[in-house]
């Protein structure tokens, strides 16, 4: 990591906890913490009591600020380092994007460029009706990871996209929330119990099917995709949970799921 920065992981209760720790900056990224953040998700994902992973900043004003700009002079100074950086940068997203689990970004505060890249490769976004985001890579020269690029289209359709990217305007909760960018806008400072309440429901579900069923949306439209879909929806129908599932629904109680 860094002096003052670092990726931290932590569990309880089925949920992992993925925390971007740099609050002096604002939770900033620097390439050290974008290198460790695949492992954070790997080191979650091994766990198997773990069933659902939350993306937070540190402490209550920022989510991320983004990456850290005060290192660019080293580590993207041209186009060749900028390359060198930018897989980095992309196996980040790739990871959480690819993670099994269902992935939640609990935002408070600042929500900007590589911060807002981050949050857009999770599967939920929940922030606070004071949080902001902005994407400024116009007003820094920098060239954005086509799949980052990718991940804000599929959220809020190429006009809007378009709009953020070429003015690089602030847009604040409640809007970000109208136009796609979230799942749910809540009071000021609520977003991270909101997000933990979220998890909890998940982690009461049935991890196969949730499992099958993120495969299905990532990969839908993706002929190439048909046969681990459906591979993941047997064994559904093979598990000790469908057995349970059916048996509490019989009995009027609610079922225990243990992802077998």
């Amino acid at each position: 990591m860094t002096e003052t920065g670092r990726i931290e992981t932590r569990s309880s209760d089925g949920i992992g906890w993925l925390v971007i720790d740099n609050a002096s900056r604002r939770n900033a990224v620097s390439l050290a913490m974008w290198g460790a953040i695949p492992q954070a998700i790997a080191a979650l994902e091994a766990d198997p009591a773990v069933r659902v992973i939350v993306v937070r900043g540190a402490g209550s004003e920022s989510f991320s600020a983004g990456a850290d700009i005060s290192e660019f002079a080293e580590v993207r100074r041209d186009a060749a380092s900028s390359r060198a950086y930018e897989a980095v940068n992309v196996a980040a997203f790739a990871a959480v994007r690819a993670a099994t689990r269902p992935t939640i970004a609990a935002i408070a505060g600042h929500c900007i460029g590589g911060g807002l890249a981050l949050a857009a490769s999770c599967d939920v976004r929940i922030a606070g009706s004071d949080s902001v985001f902005a994407i400024p890579a116009v007003r820094l020269g920098i060239g954005y990871p086509p799949e980052s690029v990718a991940d804000i289209v599929r959220l809020v359709g190429p006009a809007r996209a378009k709009e953020l990217f070429f003015t690089a305007r602030v847009v604040k909760g409640e809007e970000a929330g109208r136009i796609g960018l979230l799942n749910q806008v809540t009071e000021p400072g609520a977003s991270i119990d909101a997000a933990a309440a979220m998890a909890a429901t998940i982690c009461r579900n049935a991890p196969l099917t949730i499992r099958a069923a993120k495969a299905a949306i990532d990969g839908a439209g993706d002929p190439a995709a048909d046969a681990r879909i459906r591979s993941l929806t047997d064994i559904c129908f093979d598990s000790a949970d469908f057995a349970e599932g059916r048996s509490a629904f019989l009995e009027k109680r609610a079922p225990v799921f243990r992802g077998v």
